[in-house]
């Protein structure tokens, strides 16, 4: 692999094209893939690249692909069409949030056409995407790994590498878990601040000033306080990477009792209509009733 490789980018949903941003930015990025196709075409033109739609052309053109999709079967199915393009030496480096157990058949799949395979969730949130500051928790060989670091490193603030391939899912999970229960405690807490009818302006840096302080707390206390639900995760996409938690930590036979309370609160969110919502919407359900 050369020092600067042709890296394509298939997901340019709202962290992806940040992500996708900064790789051009460093010059690294020839082409960019989306299943909406006209919104792959535009950023193409925006950064200077080509937008291609058949994923085994995309595996042809470039020695790195970056995948930022939604659900395991998306991986695997993009994967499967990588390695049918028989491109020997190409690198996966998938920044989905799936199963460890999904990661490691992509990976599989991959190594027996030439190939290798990354698991490298992020986390940061959008303005992590966007500032080009996010945390990657990388899974796979150290030598693959060091081979692409170029490329993460356009859009990450930190590199770890956990372990083999899955390491980076599994860590991704436990980040998940914590995501999960500070943002019950953050938004049962704001509720109770405005039924108390504390003032948000004096409450919150006070709140930040001190041991309940949190990255999460710093970017959506305004926001939620204010109704504004349109900042960031949206809440559907922590409840699919919750049930995936919640298999895997059934399975290792740790309590549940945070995921399994954060997966009723957002499906019931998800059936008030409110699946886009930013995930500090879950304040609607702790204001008084």
């Amino acid at each position: 692999m050369s020092a600067r490789p042709a890296v394509g980018f298939t997901g340019l949903g709202a962290m992806g094209a940040h992500m996708a941003r900064h790789l051009a930015a460093k010059g690294l990025l020839v082409a960019v893939a989306n299943r909406t196709h006209a919104r792959a075409e535009a950023l193409a033109a925006e950064l200077g690249v080509e937008a291609i739609a058949d994923p085994v052309e995309l595996a042809r053109r470039c020695e790195v692909i970056v995948t930022c999709v939604t659900a395991d079967a998306d991986v695997l199915a993009l994967c499967e069409a990588y390695a049918a393009a028989g491109h020997a030496g190409l690198v996966v480096v998938d920044t989905s949030t799936i199963a460890s157990t999904s990661a490691r058949r992509a990976a599989q799949r991959l190594r027996a056409a030439g190939g290798d395979f990354v698991d490298a969730p992020v986390s940061g949130g959008v303005e992590g995407a966007k500032n080009g500051k996010l945390s990657v928790m990388a899974g796979g060989d150290a030598t693959t790994l060091e081979r692409v670091r170029p490329v993460l490193d356009a859009f990450a603030a930190r590199v770890t590498h956990m372990g083999d391939v899955g390491a980076g899912q599994d860590t991704k999970a436990v980040n998940q878990v914590l995501v999960a229960g500070i943002a019950q405690a953050v938004t049962e807490g704001l509720a109770l601040g405005q039924a108390l009818g504390l003032d948000p302006e004096r409450l919150l840096p006070t709140l930040q000033a001190g041991a309940a302080n949190s990255w999460f707390l710093e970017k959506r206390g305004a926001t939620m306080l204010r109704d504004e639900f349109a900042v960031g995760f949206k809440l559907s996409l922590l409840h699919k990477d919750l049930k995936i938690v919640q298999g895997l930590a059934r399975d290792a036979g740790t309590d549940t009792t945070v995921i399994d309370r954060a997966l009723a609160d957002y499906a019931r969110l998800m059936a008030m209509g409110h699946g886009d919502d930013d995930i500090s919407g879950l304040i609607r359900l702790k204001r008084k009733r």
